[in-house]
């Protein structure tokens, strides 16, 4: 009898995991392209952060400082938060991974809103624990849907806010009451990636909550409105017990010099953040007009990008019109693995990308395809 073929097989979870995939960046060999499909920054990064980022390179053969010392005090001095709360990751990706890890197992649940990021699921599945979705009212989180869906073997709840891949928000108020309504031992990450492109008075990114609470923690990233998506530059504003433990489960050199020096350099050039808000607002109300004025359903948008529902008739679907644009170079971002088949996202690009992306999508619904 032959010997039973033996190899290495991966804890429960990770093969149920569907390996998350970022928007197009390439087109046709040779075609310029217009990549609006992975909500980047429109105008790129301060000047200054460039020059920073350069003048790092002479240290490139040093190990960065593990703490990011620096960084945390530049954040916590822009944002009037004590600097031994926050800690800094490799992107907000690097920090879901972490909380999940650290907080849920085998056997318990990870809660998310049914349009949320799909790094929710994955981070879970990698834990050996369930992701649970819970539905979604007009594309906008629901409180009552979420808590419901809580049980006894919820250990986080992730929500997105602003959302992504919706572009919706819940005003402050209703994220007090969905706090309010866990368990203390639910831990609630307010993943806050596009909050520095809301301006709604009623709209608070997280940190009131995390000053008074214990089972609190915000997310925030340099890789949108900062424009360092590159460096891969995220932080995370924490009670000191969870700062603690993700200090003991990141990795001791997990934020580059690079990516140090860059942010530190971005969050001091408040004009070039003023300029990259102001541009995001006006195109994307500029965007949104268009396309409706096109007869498309756009999702009203507080972030840097739009959720836009194409037609059901053929010639005319999302799908199709992702094919169309893709030939000609203009790359958005299809949605369906958010269960959205039926949209397309588009980032706020600049002002000629998104004309022409504009320009593009009427063709297409005209049937001009040549």
């Amino acid at each position: 009898m032959p010997p039973v073929e033996q190899k290495p097989v991966p804890r429960p979870g990770i093969l149920d995991i569907a390996a998350y995939v970022g928007g197009r960046a390439k087109a046709e060999p040779g075609q310029r392209v217009i990549k609006l499909s992975s909500n980047e920054s429109g105008i790129g990064p301060s000047p200054k952060a460039v020059d920073a980022f350069k003048a790092s390179a002479a240290d490139m053969h040093r190990y960065p400082e593990g703490t990011a010392q620096d960084l945390r005090q530049a954040i916590a001095e822009r944002f009037d938060v004590p600097a031994d709360r926050i800690v800094c990751g490799a992107g907000s990706d690097e920090l879901i991974h972490l909380l999940t890890t650290s907080y849920a197992a085998p056997g318990d649940e990870v809660l998310y809103s049914e349009h949320g990021f799909l790094v929710y699921p994955i981070s879970a599945h990698a834990a050996g624990a369930t992701p649970v979705k819970a539905p979604e009212r007009d594309l906008t989180t629901d409180v009552d849907a979420l808590l419901a869906a809580v049980t006894p073997a919820t250990r986080i709840l992730y929500l997105a806010n602003p959302n992504n891949p919706t572009g919706t928000y819940l005003p402050a108020a209703d994220v007090a009451r969905l706090h309010a309504g866990l368990p203390p031992h639910v831990l609630l990450v307010l993943d806050a990636a596009y909050a520095e492109f809301v301006d709604a008075a009623d709209y608070e990114a997280g940190f009131r909550l995390v000053e008074a609470a214990e089972n609190v923690v915000m997310l925030r990233t340099f890789s949108k409105l900062y424009g360092l998506a590159a460096l891969r530059l995220g932080w995370a504003y924490c009670p000191a017990g969870v700062a603690d433990v993700l200090n003991r489960v990141r990795g001791p050199f997990n934020v580059s010099t690079a990516a140090q020096a860059a942010g530190i350099a971005s969050l001091k050039d408040v004009d070039f953040l003023d300029h990259a808000r102001r541009h995001n607002a006006t195109w994307r109300a500029w965007l949104t007009g268009r396309l409706a004025q096109l007869g498309l359903e756009v999702t009203p948008s507080v972030a840097n990008f739009l959720l836009v529902r194409f037609p059901d008739e053929a010639g005319r679907t999302a799908a199709e019109a992702d094919a169309f644009l893709t030939a000609r170079g203009i790359l958005l971002r299809r949605v369906a693995a958010y269960g959205l088949p039926k949209h397309l996202r588009i980032s706020i690009g600049t002002g000629e990308e998104c004309e022409l992306a504009a320009a593009a999508i009427a063709d297409f619904l005209r049937g001009d395809h040549g």
